[in-house]
């Protein structure tokens, strides 16, 4: 504190009152991870060239593969948003679901990435002016309040929070920052989200592994593996599944699969297998085929189930609604098209869904729905 005096009586004024309130107030905090935020005290906060006072918004996605944080400067509401949107700077840490590493492992990750994309954007906690955190796992208003607590404790007391699950910063990122719509998220996990205009929401899937997340990565390597294993030992029929994944895996018998797929607990590893699933389909195999189509309605009906309970589609079930599509199963980037699969599948039912596939990634989304907030607030 002796430090912040001396400096005050050292600066000519008119000193800036608002940022050295906002100094003080961090400054008298206590830290859970206070050497994180070192950065801060190396900066000269009111000299030119150092420190960044300009108002800047953090956006966070998390999932089970990794947390990315976007640094974007303040948009005075009076203007349209810009596209694309402005950023100072991007940081990446690991994962940040607390059902995947432990609540401990998950804070870490995202005290570290918001310090990292500060420290990069050459900015300071005190102008922070929201955060908007939307990370997997947070599926329950007393996480909400878990994570909100945790957050007031590294901010200074001016700054808004908004805590959501990753699936609503995937849907912003299709939207600009609006809630509306149907957001889903196939890659390692899946789930389906959707808002309506006056705020009412509804989700579906989005369970983990072991309740069925049928449609995605992880769901569709896992049955992959499955029928590899019941091929070899004879209670499933031949598929090329097997020799593909060994190859893919370097191992050179079925009987190591055991031993591969226990070894490590990982979600993601065992999703990264859906590339081979979606070549031995493309390639005839029977089995490979069956997965992926399962997968599609999977996906389709979580979506469906979505829609109907939040009348996305109007009464008479033909209005138009945005489908914001997001991660690797949904990708377009092979003959066997999983997304156009499920968008088709969906058509059948709801002829009015809009498919998008978002500009920007879920992290931006982020930061785009906090600006919206704030300015609704403002």
């Amino acid at each position: 504190m002796g430090f912040f005096l001396l400096f005050l009586q050292l600066q000519e004024p008119p000193f800036h009152l608002p940022i050295l309130l906002g100094i003080l107030d961090w400054k008298m905090k206590r830290y859970r991870n206070g050497e994180i935020w070192d950065f801060e005290e190396e900066m000269q906060l009111l000299g030119d060239g150092f420190c960044d006072q300009r108002e800047v918004i953090l956006g966070l996605d998390g999932d089970t593969t990794c947390t990315v944080c976007v640094c974007m400067p303040l948009i005075p509401f009076a203007d349209d948003l810009p596209d694309p949107p402005p950023i100072l700077s991007r940081a990446v840490a690991g994962c940040s679901n607390h059902n995947s590493v432990g609540e401990s492992a998950a804070r870490d990750a995202l005290e570290l990435v918001m310090a990292d994309a500060l420290s990069k954007a050459g900015s300071a906690r005190f102008c922070v002016q929201a955060v908007c955190l939307a990370v997997s796992g947070v599926n329950h208003p007393t996480d909400i309040e878990r994570i909100m607590n945790w957050l007031r404790d590294i901010f200074p007391s001016h700054v808004q929070f908004f805590v959501q699950n990753d699936a609503v910063a995937a849907l912003a990122s299709g939207t600009m920052g609006k809630l509306h719509g149907c957001v889903l998220i196939a890659g390692t996990g899946t789930i389906a989200y959707g808002f309506t205009e006056d705020g009412r929401d509804a989700r579906a899937a989005g369970a983990g592994p072991v309740l069925g997340d049928w449609g995605s990565g992880y769901g569709i390597a896992a049955q992959a593996l499955t029928a590899a294993v019941r091929a070899y030992d004879g209670r499933g029929p031949y598929t090329a599944l097997t020799p593909s994944i060994l190859r893919k895996l370097d191992l050179s018998s079925p009987d190591e699969l055991i031993g591969w797929t226990y070894s490590d607990p990982s979600w993601a590893r065992i999703a990264a297998l859906v590339p081979v699933v979606v070549t031995c389909a493309e390639g005839g195999d029977e089995i490979a085929n069956k997965i992926l189509k399962n997968a599609v309605q999977e996906l389709a009906s979580s979506v469906k189930a979505v829609v109907r309970r939040l009348q996305l589609c109007g009464k008479d079930g033909n209005d138009a609604f945005p489908l914001v599509m997001v991660g690797g199963v949904l990708e377009a980037n092979k003959k066997w098209d999983i997304g156009r699969e499920v968008v088709n599948c969906i058509c059948k039912d709801f002829p009015g869904v809009h498919p998008i596939c978002p500009k920007v990634e879920p992290a931006i989304g982020a930061a785009l729905l906090a600006w919206n907030l704030l300015s609704r607030y403002s």
